[in-house]
């Protein structure tokens, strides 16, 4: 009997020294976005499942899913299944997130960052100040493990009818707009008739003149060649587009704190590439200098020459036509302020004028 006990030890011994120390890890990790993955956004989810693969030696393998696959098409429903382990990683935009997450429309305040001296310089120090920790311990209150920030970018307004400079312009316009209430509120205060949409749903939706006009980051309607339907970009740069990288509570815990540890760095430097990848030609060279840097230049790189290349009539705003939209969506950022919370508003705005020029 002794002798067979011992043997069993050994045997046991045995098996726990030849199974790999990642055999409880998954074959394949999901991880789900919303757009192509030609666009900003999806190269920044590839690059991340790329840097992760290479640096586990091959045992950590994430698939990306574009085109709200694992969402079937209900791109808000998207934080639910994460948090509940039906998708395992996302790269997912704050706005798909804030239905249930109402700290995150702090990004969709109409005219809040843009009208900050250095819109870009106001985003990063909301996301790396006070303001962001509050965001990101909102996120991980309510459930997912947040690894980084990306970017899709600020969402310029295209349409099929006319130029558009003045909130009369617009004035009963068909705009299709994600499906989050402050969305609704901003294109109504404006004068405007917004329709709730899935991305999805969007494309068939301009092709067959259901909708006069979406809004969108550029590098998101550019690849999916919007300009065959609308001719005219409103470029206003009302909300902000951040995007979070975020993995299941459970599955984090289940791998070990070496590759914990190597995943969040893959995250913040993929996330580095997106945010690049969304400002090239629109900030003020650094983008451009950064991806020139790590070999990773885009081949579009001037993204208003592109768009007079494809024949689209770009309208940049003048400070004054700006401030008239503005005006117009004031009692949206009123009535959001106390939504969101006074204090993570109030810490946005201290964040940003610690860099204001």
């Amino acid at each position: 009997m002794k002798k067979l006990v011992a043997l069993l030890i050994l045997v046991t011994a045995l098996c726990a020294f030849s199974v790999p120390a990642f055999a409880a890890y998954k074959a394949e990790y999901k991880l789900d976005i919303v757009p192509s993955l030609t666009t900003s956004w999806g190269m920044g989810a590839v690059y991340f499942s790329e840097l992760v693969k290479e640096r586990s030696g091959g045992k950590i393998n994430i698939k990306v899913y574009p085109g709200s696959q694992l969402t079937v098409g209900a791109q808000t429903n998207a934080f639910m299944l994460v948090r509940n382990g039906t998708i395992d990683f996302a790269v997912q935009s704050s706005i798909n997130y804030s239905p249930q997450i109402i700290e995150l429309n702090l990004f969709a305040l109409p005219f809040f960052i843009a009208n900050q001296p250095d819109k870009y310089a106001a985003l990063d120090a909301v996301k790396a100040g006070k303001s962001g920790e509050m965001v990101v311990k909102a996120v991980e209150d309510k459930g997912v493990k947040f690894l980084a920030w990306g970017e899709n970018g600020f969402r310029e307004l295209t349409n099929s009818k006319k130029e558009i400079r003045t909130p009369q312009d617009m004035e009963g316009m068909k705009i299709r707009v994600v499906g989050s209430p402050i969305f609704l509120d901003a294109f109504r205060a404006i004068g405007a008739n917004p329709v709730t949409m899935n991305w999805s749903d969007t494309m068939a939706a301009i092709q067959q003149g259901v909708v006069d006009g979406q809004e969108n980051p550029i590098s998101t309607f550019y690849p999916v060649k919007m300009h065959e339907y609308h001719k005219f970009v409103t470029d206003w740069h009302y909300v902000v587009d951040p995007t979070l990288y975020v993995v299941n509570p459970g599955v984090w815990k289940s791998f070990s704190e070496e590759d914990q540890k190597m995943i969040q760095e893959a995250a913040v430097e993929a996330g580095k590439y997106m945010i690049a990848l969304a400002r090239i030609s629109l900030d003020d060279g650094t983008a451009h200098k950064y991806l020139e840097s790590i070999g990773k230049l885009p081949e579009i790189t001037d993204w208003y020459k592109e768009l007079a290349k494809v024949g689209m009539t770009v309208s940049i705003l003048s400070a004054e036509e700006t401030k008239a939209f503005a005006d117009k969506t004031a009692p949206v950022v009123k009535e959001w302020r106390s939504k969101i919370g006074d204090a993570i508003v109030d810490a946005a705005e201290a964040d940003m004028a610690a860099v204001a020029k």
